[in-house]
């Protein structure tokens, strides 16, 4: 089994296509590459941490989604995720876990996971890792602030779609 991490795929988000320059037409083929992306990285047993802003859509389309990408997965609430996770159709039985805010040892290194970036984070000072999304671009204050971060020695890293294309495997960050 695999650990990933993931952020802000805004799946039906029509206009996350203009607002990020994503290179698709319209949101029925942006949905269907990041379906791919996912499943040709992610096997049935492997867990998944969604670090927010999953999905645009309502709560059938959304479970219909979840249904369709393989492995296990994690939501740690992002800005965005009460357009399906408030309604009555929602399943929430979908994701093994549902938080604000997730922390999680791996090989002994502990690694703190937000929808958001935080400037402290619990074993900072020691060595811990923080993973956050929310910021979809890199020309913005708070990535700057967070980059700066990074060069103090701490360890933050923006896990977002838009950052890094991909699902990331947690053993890189350690």
């Amino acid at each position: 089994m695999k650990e990933y991490v993931i952020s802000d795929l805004h799946f039906g988000h029509k206009n996350i296509i203009k607002y990020e320059n994503r290179p698709f037409e319209n949101i029925e083929e942006m949905d269907k590459n990041l379906i791919e992306m996912w499943n040709n990285t992610a096997n049935r047993e492997d867990l998944i941490y969604i670090l927010g802003d999953f999905s645009w859509y309502n709560g059938a389309k959304t479970n219909e989604l979840l249904k369709n990408l393989n492995g296990r997965k994690i939501l740690v609430i992002g800005n965005h995720d009460s357009n399906f996770l408030t309604k009555k159709d929602f399943d929430k039985s979908l994701f093994d876990e549902i938080c604000n805010y997730k922390e999680v040892k791996i090989n002994k290194k502990l690694i703190c996971m937000s929808h958001y970036p935080i400037a402290d984070w619990n074993g900072k000072e020691n060595g811990s890792i923080h993973l956050f999304g929310h910021i979809h671009t890199i020309d913005n204050e708070a990535q700057k602030y967070m980059s700066e971060l990074r060069l103090n020695g701490y360890n933050c890293f923006n896990v977002g779609y838009d950052i890094q294309k991909r699902l990331v495997e947690l053993n890189e960050y350690l």
